[in-house]
């Protein structure tokens, strides 16, 4: 241990002293500390850094760090005098809805609808802040509509910001620790979530350093729920870090998990990754335990978690472990959805997990990346791998999904729309929306269950979105907040249900719980009501059943007897508003990778699927191509 603790002071005392090169003698310089990858330089001289704003993008590129730049504590104003200041430098324009002083980090903390207004054109309002207070601004978009979730955790956060400062300190050691070992080989073990649909994570190894990716559940089976992490062959508190593509139960939902087991590293994702996937968390727990069940984890677990979440940006490199630098890229699956780039050792192996991606149109996101400086292994998702998985047209697709649904509502019917609460809930709303600003849609559009919530973090986050979308949001004309949706009160089902001619969009999106099963049952026996499917529906689940023809389900009853519901109403499956790519939008993905990719890895398909796009790329692509089983293990370099 001693040892490890000289080897990281070593590392340490070599960038302060590569930033006391760089840094003339008039900035100022007081302290240097390193918050997990980040490195802040504490300063008695903001002034000097405003003077020469190329000085800490000087920083920033030789160390290839993001650099924080703060004012020494001992300059900063009293944060009731700081806070009567600050109002009177932001204009009024600029909505400001909270303000909290972070003493341990030096920050004032600024919720405000327009965010670009507190910074200032080229960051003059922000400068102002920190030239008359001291203080350094972190500023946060509020959303437009009410989220629990969205304060909830900015307040966790900020509540706990001086175990968080403790946290990222012990990150940092790790980091910035010498490797401990000179070899170069790294390889991969299959965890979950290869040859099948659900509980994705894989390990990462390169000699001691273990990195998991992604961490899911199967929620879908009740048999094979979880990763196989009990086939980890050292206890979870020797992991390194953990990375996230997005927020999806499958890829997500099993993270908190490894703190209630041992496990006290970082969480690397995009921050509205960070929020939505613990709106689903606490869903998750929510639901086990109404069903009568222990969840297998709790929401302290949770809130541990978000502690030792360290947000990224898009494109944004950073060192997550020794000799391995992490790039987030956008994959326009989901809300801050993103593909995980590896950079390994000295340019041994680059590897490239793309999670979910949609390299196709969608009306919420821009294309998603296809350049890197490096590739050598991908491994690729193929939930729609297979020959005959060619989706139709966007157009055609949202034409269709009108007409269907006009035709139920002249027939005096409701129209059931179960979607996962963040992703195709969204893009569903802005479809209807688009058809009711033109005329072609007369009812009504009820939102049911987190799909509501989740809206609300969407708005928080524009910059994530296409800039058509984004611009909405920043002119206050969100779509999520159109006049043509009304979120659903409990005590609204019923009158909804009797009254018909509506559209209700409810979570959960497979029809495993959640609010859309309750409509289910109330719809199903009616045949002038419409099921329709917009997304995709997994193995085992009560959606996949309904979709293949079941037309008989047992429910619970009253008094807790089962009771057989017919399916009665009209189902449809309508196709193009997948967050996932189909079988040539996959192909035209990997054609357009560049550089292109020396090998493939197949995952998150269904056994068949995998195999078969496999085999395609094999033989018809030639490139090197196999579709791994989950306990499966492959060395990289």
């Amino acid at each position: 241990m001693l040892n490890l603790i000289v080897k990281y002071m070593g590392k340490i005392d070599e960038l302060k002293d590569s930033i006391k090169k760089i840094l003339p003698a008039e900035a100022g310089l007081s302290k240097i500390e390193l918050e997990g990858p980040e490195i802040t330089i504490y300063t008695k001289k903001p002034e000097a850094f405003f003077e020469n704003e190329a000085l800490v993008a000087k920083i920033a590129s030789e160390l290839k760090k993001r650099v924080n730049i703060r004012v020494d504590k001992t300059m900063l104003k009293d944060p009731l005098e700081a806070r009567e200041i600050i109002l009177n430098i932001i204009p009024k324009e600029a909505d400001v809805k909270d303000i909290k002083f972070s003493d341990y980090f030096g920050e004032v903390l600024i919720e405000a609808i327009k965010p670009g207004l507190v910074i200032g054109k080229g960051g003059a309002t922000s400068k102002e802040i920190i030239m008359k207070t001291g203080w350094t601004p972190h500023i946060y978009r509020a959303p437009t509509s009410k989220s629990e979730t969205l304060k909830g955790i900015r307040h966790h956060l900020y509540r706990y910001q001086k175990e968080r400062k403790a946290i990222l300190s012990k990150i940092a050691e790790k980091i910035y620790s010498e490797p401990r070992s000179n070899n170069t080989w790294s390889r991969i073990v299959c965890l979950g979530g290869f040859r099948e649909v659900g509980r994705s994570c894989i390990l990462f190894e390169k000699n001691e350093t273990k990195i998991i990716l992604d961490c899911g559940i199967n929620v879908g089976s009740n048999k094979e729920q979880f990763p196989y992490l009990d086939a980890l062959n050292f206890p979870l508190d020797e992991i390194d870090a953990v990375v996230v593509t997005h927020a999806h139960m499958d890829h997500a939902g099993f993270v908190p998990y490894l703190y209630r087991n041992g496990y006290d590293g970082p969480v690397y994702c995009t921050e509205p990754t960070r929020d939505l996937m613990t709106l689903l968390h606490f869903d998750y727990i929510d639901v086990v335990v109404k069903e009568g069940s222990d969840p297998v984890y709790i929401e302290q677990d949770v809130k541990t978690m978000l502690k030792h979440c360290i947000v990224r940006e898009y494109n944004e490199v950073t060192d997550i472990a020794p000799e391995i630098r992490l790039t987030l890229h956008n994959a326009a699956h989901i809300l801050g959805s993103a593909s995980v780039h590896l950079h390994v050792g000295m340019g041994e192996h680059n590897l490239l997990y793309t999670g979910d991606i949609k390299y196709g149109f969608t009306r919420l996101f821009d294309v998603m990346d296809t350049k890197y400086p490096r590739l050598e292994t991908i491994i690729i998702e193929s939930t729609y791998g297979d020959k005959l998985d060619i989706q139709p047209s966007r157009e055609v697709s949202e034409s269709t999904l009108i007409k269907i649904i006009n035709e139920t509502i002249e027939k005096g019917g409701n129209v059931l729309i179960p979607v996962f609460a963040v992703g195709r809930g969204q893009e569903i709303m802005l479809v209807i929306e688009n058809y009711y600003k033109r005329g072609e849609f007369k009812g009504k559009c009820y939102i049911d269950g987190m799909t509501a919530e989740a809206n609300a973090i969407f708005t928080a986050y524009p910059e994530y979105m296409r800039e058509s979308l984004r611009r909405r949001i920043l002119q206050n004309d969100s779509p999520f907040t159109s006049e043509i949706f009304e979120t659903v009160k409990d005590n609204e089902r019923n009158d909804i249900i009797n009254n018909g001619g509506s559209v209700i969009i409810a979570s959960s999106g497979m029809l495993t719980g959640g609010p859309s099963f309750e409509y289910l049952k109330a719809l199903a026996e009616e045949q002038k009501n419409t099921l329709i499917f917009v997304g995709y529906q997994a193995e085992g689940t009560l959606g996949r059943k309904i979709q293949n023809g079941t037309n008989i389900i047992p429910v619970s009853g009253k008094n807790d007897k089962t009771k057989a519901l017919k399916i009665n109403m009209r189902v449809e499956t309508i196709e193009g508003f997948s967050g996932h790519c189909d079988r040539n939008q996959l192909i035209a993905y990997i054609k357009s990778l560049k550089p292109p990719a020396k090998q493939i890895i197949v995952n998150h398909g269904e056994k068949q699927k995998a195999v078969n796009f496999a085999n395609f790329i094999s033989t018809r692509l030639g490139i090197r191509a196999t579709a791994l089983q989950n306990l499966d293990a492959k060395r990289l370099s």
